[in-house]
């Protein structure tokens, strides 16, 4: 069975196809019973409406690329969701995609993204493609940066961003520990390509040379992975005068650093404690677990982000300065 087309519905409902498309895109006025004859007969005729035509005439295709390192991540989905809760209500539609922390990959989905004619694109970046989103952003494409920020080019405009004070939160989780005695302490770091790597490391240098204890440090690289945290507190307990206390920059690393210490049979925090940049549901199984962890706000950040995107996408701005909103977070502990 064929589909039934625009001047069937508007043969059916004895109007033209113009008083159709006004009824379907709520646009000029329409009387009630001219609208309710149009919407009979596009339920009589089972009338879907092509998303393409609409696109191609309002210059809009309603999708929104999202690109995250990793979609599976808590921290991730609860900025997604934020977005989607502000935009989904006005029509758009979000397509994700996880760049698995990979510069290439990633440089490949923003084509596939740019060439499909999304409105806007939301991008935590894994670096390496500087050149690249600047020259999207050029081009007049919405980008807007969350979690991690890019230096640019010169010439490419400002990009709005929506992160954290990665240093100041980092300084303040290594700082409780610290603050408990601890003089000895791994720190697990993720890549120091990107902006959270170094910004984040940065922070836990100056609560140790606050202290004068910065060639007390270890540092061990844990890729922003599980397993990265697992090789980081193997790698801990291989030392002579192994660190008192752990200081994992971020959620999933710290999952890993947990799953670690518990199967090696170490007490938490008795024999070795842990602060986390970001919370991890598994520290609530422990047994009086003494976590520290940074209390993220990642559905918060996606909500301004959804605000953002909206009003570029709308051109309420124009060319005005960019966003630039950077989330304030207190450390927390499980007890």
């Amino acid at each position: 069975m064929s589909k039934a087309t625009i001047k069937q519905v508007a043969a059916e409902a004895e109007v033209s196809t113009a008083t159709v498309s006004r009824v379907l895109n709520e646009s000029g006025y329409v009387s009630p019973e001219v609208k309710e004859r149009v919407f009979g007969a596009i339920a009589k005729l089972n009338y879907q409406p092509s998303a393409i035509a609409r696109s191609l005439k309002q210059d809009k295709t309603f999708m929104i690329g999202v690109v995250v390192p990793d979609i599976s991540n808590p921290y991730f989905m609860g900025i997604s969701r934020g977005i989607e809760d502000v935009v989904g209500p006005e029509g758009f539609q979000l397509l994700f995609c996880s760049s698995d922390e990979s510069p290439e990959k990633e440089a490949r989905l923003l084509q596939l993204l740019y060439e499909k004619r999304v409105d806007a694109i939301v991008l935590a970046t894994s670096g390496g493609n500087a050149a690249r989103i600047g020259a999207l952003a050029a081009s007049g494409q919405p980008v807007v940066l969350v979690d991690r920020r890019l230096e640019t080019d010169e010439d490419a405009p400002p990009l709005d961003l929506v992160a954290e004070d990665n240093a100041q939160s980092a300084y303040e989780l290594t700082k409780a520990l610290l603050d408990r005695g601890h003089v000895r302490i791994g720190v697990v770091n993720g890549l120091t390509r990107v902006s959270t790597g170094r910004e984040r490391l940065e922070g836990v240098l100056r609560a140790m040379k606050e202290r004068g204890l910065e060639d007390r440090l270890l540092v061990y690289s844990g890729d922003f992975s599980t397993d990265g945290g697992v090789r980081a507190v193997q790698r801990f307990l291989r030392e002579k005068e192994r660190p008192t206390a752990v200081v994992s920059l971020n959620n999933r690393m710290s999952h890993g650093v947990l799953l670690e210490l518990v199967r090696c049979g170490l007490r938490i925090p008795g024999d070795m404690a842990v602060a986390s940049y970001g919370e991890v549901e598994a520290g609530q199984l422990l047994k009086e677990p003494g976590l520290f962890y940074l209390d993220q706000a990642p559905y918060d950040m996606g909500l301004k982000a959804g605000e953002i995107l909206l009003r570029r996408i709308r051109k309420e701005d124009g060319p005005a300065e960019p966003f630039n909103e950077i989330f304030h977070h207190e450390v927390k502990q499980i007890r």
